[in-house]
């Protein structure tokens, strides 16, 4: 049976909207953590002129196959092995990179290597555009984000909201600009970046 995420399903028209401009120019987009694989098929759709690749660690490849299977579309690619800070990082010629609800459930140090790692993937001029929650000068900017982080604390300690400031510290490092950070239902966040 396909996985299946309802916020997925809730949250993809808005990040449409942010993402469909910043890569109209685009012609081949990466997405780190894939998850079920719904996103993928979606956005492939409705921007038909990229070439969508996939990625995730292994366990969650088998589900986004049977997403792929069943859309059947000419621009997705079936889900590369990216573990972050733990696997090779896949030889693409991507000039777009999109993650959505990864910051928050990976560990710091994974964060670390993914804003490094998508550095050294785009070409200059490349967007990256990361979704999620974030906290601002060190506060939750919701009583449900506050929540929510303490949920995943819970699961895993070094889970939880990332700070923008610590994040775009870590984008500047590895030579991206902040381009705009777009405000999103549910106190989500798009934070879209620029390599220099």
């Amino acid at each position: 049976m396909k996985p299946y995420s309802e916020s997925c399903d809730q949250n993809r028209e808005p990040i449409l909207s942010v993402i469909q401009p910043r890569f109209e120019q685009s012609n081949a987009v990466l997405e780190i953590g894939s998850g079920t694989g719904q996103h993928a098929v979606y956005f492939a759709a409705k921007m038909p002129h990229l070439t969508w690749y996939t990625s995730d660690c292994q366990e969650y490849h088998a589900g986004i196959q049977l997403w792929l299977d069943e859309a059947a579309l000419p621009n997705v690619r079936p889900p590369l092995l990216l573990d972050v800070s733990r696997s090779e990082w896949p030889d693409l010629a991507v000039d777009a990179v999109f993650s959505a609800n990864t910051a928050h459930i990976m560990h710091w140090t994974d964060v670390e290597a993914m804003m490094a790692g998508v550095g050294r993937l785009l070409p200059s001029g490349g967007h990256f555009a990361l979704y999620g929650p974030f906290n601002y000068n060190g506060k939750f900017s919701s009583e449900s984000n506050a929540r929510f982080d303490g949920w995943l604390k819970a699961r895993d300690p070094a889970m939880g909201v990332r700070d923008f400031e610590a994040v775009n510290h870590l984008a500047e490092k590895a030579g991206l600009a902040l381009l705009q950070d777009y405000e999103m239902p549910v106190n989500n966040r798009i934070l879209c970046w620029q390599r220099r």
